[in-house]
């Protein structure tokens, strides 16, 4: 996995952690962040060659739809 994979699954678990404490949610153990971290990062990539927008944009507002 490169450098900015890798920042960008990091950014991605900071903005899930984040949107969890606003919901007044408990947040996830580390693992289960990781792995939601792992799918959001995907997801964002797959939508950024389908529709050529920024990768961060798309995992601002992925991580945004966590209503969990």
């Amino acid at each position: 996995m490169g450098f900015f994979r890798q920042q960008e699954e990091h950014l991605a678990m900071r903005f899930i952690t984040w949107r969890y404490q606003k919901l007044g949610k408990p947040v996830p153990a580390e693992a289960e962040l990781k792995t939601q971290a792992c799918q959001i990062v995907s997801d964002a990539h797959r939508i950024a060659r389908e529709r050529g927008r920024n990768v961060v944009a798309i995992i601002k507002d992925l991580v945004n739809d966590i209503k969990k």
